[in-house]
């Protein structure tokens, strides 16, 4: 079902397919030509602006169908998704170490991102790029304090063979911990909660949920610590880098059902998570990129879009600067802006809300910081699986150790010859004190945020009196550039923040087609389906602004296939229940509460 306010696809025979069957019969000279078609025997010219996500699967699309595509790009192709090599550390012949904005994780329930790749050509590979993922195995939800941590599903030893009874232990050991850790009405709570979210209908969940925190929702307020460390901050900041307090419940909500649908093989394109089998560049972008080049794609790196020039109400051509200072226009029939929305806010001219005065909510949208961190490491360290949360971190850290993910001989071909192994993590809360320092990341320097997170680490993964992270280990650490260190300010700044959901920001995000002709928007911050800025959302916003843009050309070609999260129809009935009773302004069936 649609959700209010958006423009559904379009069924059976279209506006585009009606005039281009008249033209087939000879009628094509009747019908009125909008001003940016092309001259007959011109490809019609789209200027994308960004490479990132959502800029790649657009392109990806409009090229298929034989537009004219031109990519311009500020940084670099892949956007957040990228890998960013380290410069100077590749010696004797080997490639610089491979640092990441923030590891690649690739949920079970992602659709359109899988298509995508699945549709982009890997020597060996008889499913592109896609091969190139595979299911995480195993996991380590961490505690500190002593607490012992539940590792999952890995339950045999370091050499593959048998079972390991002290790690069955510690699993066991915590699965009891973590169930006695909660009053028995706490966890009758959060299962009620979940089972009045997956049971309210779409218009309750965008009339009512869109305004509700997830804190307040599951109750948070004066519950024991743990609920509040697991229900409301873990599957918050840990799962989808969102706060509690300010996250709205229908976003929250949704992840948590599309997770857990994903994890008993509904609605899904593989298994719970997935993750890539090289640093994400080899696996995935410059593959990408490479076919969209064969396929005629063209791109420009390194060119800023400075403004949107409108004449006679579209959007005539966009204004470029390059490193040097350089301008120039760039002329284009149709232009998707695929920028992240703190760049997309600076196109907002007077001339263009003249025209669709609705996109200046989007000034209102928040971003928050979630980025990467890597430690090169000697050697590779024992009890540490292929990924750990560690649930009371105050930075929200997870991390992924690469060795048992990447399919490469990493010191034969990377670095100096001795980085063994690398520790990747993501930092998802900038704004919480941290143990070592009592100040947040964004007020450390580089070298502090570093040492911080590390002895978070060991915080969790050293609390039982074991020794896993020597500091010995390291060999040097990588911080995503993307963050800057005012020494004088005593303050970082992230260049590449990211688009969060609050209560209400649903109403502000903007449609892809826009009341500009001419102008389609996409990125992870434009309304879609997967309700998060994620891969999938902006994957899923290009596709739409094709799409919208193929309806707004008259073009032939078909819509491009869209994926929206997975809904039971078990629930359907239940569902349109409640869409009567919130109607009707009473509470869904189970909410008792």
């Amino acid at each position: 079902m649609p959700l209010p306010d958006e423009h559904p696809a379009h069924d059976g025979i279209t506006r585009r397919r009606m005039l281009y069957g008249a033209a087939a019969a000879g009628a094509a000279a009747l019908l009125p030509v909008p001003s940016a078609h092309a001259a007959p025997g011109r490809k019609r010219k789209v200027a994308v602006l960004g490479g990132g996500m959502s800029g790649l699967a657009a392109a990806h699309e409009l090229v298929e169908r034989g537009f004219d595509v031109t990519v311009f790009e500020r940084k670099a192709l892949g956007g957040k998704a990228r890998s960013i090599p380290v410069e100077g550390t590749g010696k004797g012949g080997r490639k610089d170490l491979p640092g990441e904005h923030g590891f690649r994780f690739f949920p079970g329930f992602y659709r359109n991102v899988p298509d995508s790749m699945r549709r982009t050509p890997f020597p060996g590979n008889a499913n592109g790029v896609h091969d190139n993922m595979f299911p995480l195995s195993s996991t380590r939800i961490s505690r500190n304090g002593g607490r012992s941590d539940i590792i999952v599903p890995e339950l045999t030893g370091p050499d593959g063979g048998g079972l390991d009874l002290a790690v069955l232990a510690e699993t066991l050991t915590g699965l009891v911990e973590q169930a006695g850790a909660l009053p028995p009405e706490e966890i009758g709570l959060f299962v009620n909660r979940f089972i009045v979210y997956v049971t309210s209908s779409e218009e309750r969940r965008l009339g009512q949920w869109e305004n509700v925190t997830w804190w307040d929702y599951v109750q948070a307020e004066g519950k024991s610590e743990d609920y509040r460390a697991i229900v409301a901050r873990f599957l918050t900041r840990g799962l989808v880098a969102v706060k509690e307090k300010v996250a709205s419940t229908k976003t929250v909500g949704a992840m948590g059902q599309a997770f857990l649908l994903s994890g008993i093989g509904l609605g899904a394109d593989g298994g719970l998570a997935r993750m890539l089998n090289a640093p994400t560049n080899e696996a995935w972008i410059d593959p990408w990129v490479s076919h969209l080049r064969d396929r005629g794609v063209r791109f420009e790196v390194g060119q800023t879009v400075e403004a949107l020039e409108i004449a006679s109400g579209r959007v005539r051509s966009v204004r470029l600067v390059d490193a040097a200072g350089r301008r120039r226009s760039a002329a284009a029939d149709w232009f998707v802006s695929a920028m992240p929305v703190e760049r997309a806010r600076a196109l907002l001219s007077p001339a263009v809300l003249a025209l669709d005065p609705g996109l200046e909510s989007i000034k209102d949208l928040h971003t928050e910081w979630m980025n990467g961190l890597q430690f090169f490491l000697r050697r590779t360290p024992d009890g540490i699986p292929e990924e750990v949360n560690f649930m009371d971190s105050p930075w929200q850290l997870t991390a992924v150790l690469q060795s048992k993910l990447w399919d490469r001989d990493i010191p034969a071909e990377y670095g100096d010859g001795n980085v063994l192994d690398s520790l990747s993590l993501d930092i998802s809360d900038w704004d919480t004190p941290g143990i070592v320092y009592g100040k947040p990341a964004k007020q450390c320097s580089p070298a502090q945020v570093a040492e911080e997170a590390w002895a978070q680490m060991k915080d969790h993964l050293e609390d039982t009196g074991r020794s896993v992270l020597p500091d010995d280990l390291v060999h040097s650490w990588f911080l995503d550039p993307a963050i800057s260190w005012d020494a004088s300010a005593g303050r970082n700044s992230n260049a590449e923040p990211l688009m969060v959901n609050t209560v209400g920001s649903w109403a502000k995000r903007p449609h892809p087609r826009t009341e500009i002709p001419n102008l389609f928007m996409a990125g992870d911050y434009v309304r879609t389906g997967v309700d998060l800025a994620t891969m999938e959302g902006a994957n899923e916003s290009g596709r739409a602004a094709v799409n919208a843009l193929l309806d707004a050309a008259d073009s032939p070609a078909e819509q491009v296939q869209v994926w929206p999260l997975y809904q039971p129809p078990e629930l359907d009935g239940l569902k349109e229940i409640d869409a009567r009773r919130f109607q009707a302004g009473q509470p869904n069936l189970f909410d008792t509460k």
